[in-house]
């Protein structure tokens, strides 16, 4: 059921296409002319307006721009025994939805309301949709809000957008506001760490597996992209895929099907690509690590994320926000706080400053946090170097694990394959250490 208003300075006229449309439905109210239909529209909230175009006190057009400029904005229908080409030309520029010409078939308008009103239906629904799940990103910056404009005027089509940017600046996020402001919202969105996977186990995960492909297959599975089908396919780290499966996603890219590891049948799906990465693909593909048909393929439309020291404006109110999701008000943090936090260049970026921001909190308790308890640019501040000191003063072997898990990753900028080297360790020791020592704290953040 939509809401309506018919606004027609002939009573029967009028009467007729109310009574027509209330037999669908719809919840009708009359207006006997433009001028009523004016203050109806400043008090009232509609989804379609009928209005006849030529009122001798207000006109259809003028009914139309109070219309389209109300928010959210009904679809407009007009009415007239006067079409030109002309008119209509007009009515279309003003943001008319649809446009009849007298005498016209009561069931011909019936039919283009109804399906003016189920549209309306459908963007309210996805409107509401968005509100509860697509992240809100933080934008007071010129170069964020520029991200948040061209990721919207992405959204609506189907074209593979790739985003750029250091590790930590939210990517992951972002890859979720362009899915569900997209026709796709309703659909799944799934998403694939690549680097966590060995190069045989994400060719298996993506594209799905017969049973018996492998040692371990057991029993078919369907797979990352036959899950993503009507929806959003999320690569992070599309850099770190290998050669062979580069291949095989490239020809996905280009007909729209794909073969499970172990069958010899194509499958076909609907689905949306959007990719990630903190590497400088270009550069990757000058070296050849990188498929140049592939990247030509992802790089459709590209964003590039800056990191938090371009764009200083966004780090308070990110902190707001981070304080707001514990219920805490924004004076926790201490002017002298505030200005340690602007000060710090934040290499980590927006994963950085959280973890900052959650240790601060533990270390505050119910006080305001101080710059001291930020400790920005290390995650061992006022610590005595020498081990043999810290046994017994409090300090557990995971806890100060974790905080050197920390620290690495800070100093590399939040990229696991430098933290990995600054450990000594292997790409994937370090991340079997994120794991034992509560997981990876910046996996939400891309």
């Amino acid at each position: 059921m939509a809401r309506i208003l018919v606004a027609d300075d002939e009573p029967k006229l009028g009467r007729v296409v109310a009574q027509m449309l209330e037999l669908d439905g719809h919840a009708v109210v009359r207006a006997g002319g433009g001028r009523e239909a004016l203050a109806r529209l400043s008090e009232e909230a509609f989804d379609v307006v009928v209005t006849d175009l030529r009122m001798p006190d207000v006109d259809g057009l003028a009914v139309l721009r109070a219309a389209r400029a109300k928010s959210p904005p009904p679809e407009v229908v007009l009415m007239t025994a006067y079409a030109t080409a002309e008119s209509a030309v007009e009515a279309m520029k003003a943001g008319a939805a649809d446009y009849v010409t007298k005498p016209f078939s009561m069931d011909e308008l019936r039919m283009r309301v109804g399906r003016l009103a189920a549209q309306r239906a459908g963007e309210l629904q996805r409107a509401r949709l968005v509100a509860r799940l697509a992240p809100d990103l933080v934008a007071e910056s010129a170069a964020m809000k520029a991200v948040l404009a061209a990721a919207l005027q992405v959204a609506p089509t189907d074209a593979s957008v790739l985003l750029l940017g250091e590790s930590g600046t939210g990517k992951s996020q972002l890859a979720r506001f362009i899915h569900f402001r997209g026709r796709r919202a309703e659909g799944p969105l799934v998403e694939v760490h690549c680097a966590a996977l060995s190069e045989s186990l994400l060719e298996a995960e993506l594209f799905g597996h017969e049973k018996g492909a492998f040692t371990g297959a057991v029993q078919r599975k369907a797979g990352h992209l036959a899950a993503a089908d009507s929806g959003t396919l999320f690569l992070d780290e599309i850099g770190e895929i290998a050669p062979a499966t580069q291949v095989k996603l490239l020809r996905f890219l280009q007909d729209r099907t794909f073969v499970p590891v172990g069958s010899t049948q194509a499958r076909a799906v609907d689905v949306r690509v959007v990719s990630a990465t903190n590497r400088d693909l270009a550069e990757a593909v000058r070296s050849d690590a990188f498929r140049e048909d592939l990247f030509y393929r992802l790089n459709v439309f590209a964003i590039r994320v800056p990191p938090l020291r371009e764009r200083r404006e966004d780090v308070g109110p990110i902190a707001e926000r981070f304080l707001a999701s514990r219920g805490l008000p924004p004076e926790k943090l201490s002017p002298d706080a505030r200005a340690t936090l602007l000060a710090h260049d934040w290499p980590g970026n927006v994963r950085e400053l959280e973890n900052a921001l959650e240790r601060a909190l533990i270390l505050a308790g119910d006080g305001e946090i101080r710059p001291d308890f930020l400790a920005v640019g290390t995650a061992a501040r006022g610590r005595p170097k020498d081990a043999a000191e810290l046994v017994g003063e409090g300090f557990s072997l995971d806890a100060f694990e974790r905080e050197l898990l920390l620290a690495a990753l800070a100093k590399a900028g939040g990229n696991k394959t430098k933290a990995a080297s600054l450990l000594g360790v292997t790409r994937r020791r370090l991340y079997s250490l994120l794991a034992s020592s509560g997981g990876d704290p910046g996996d939400a953040e891309g």
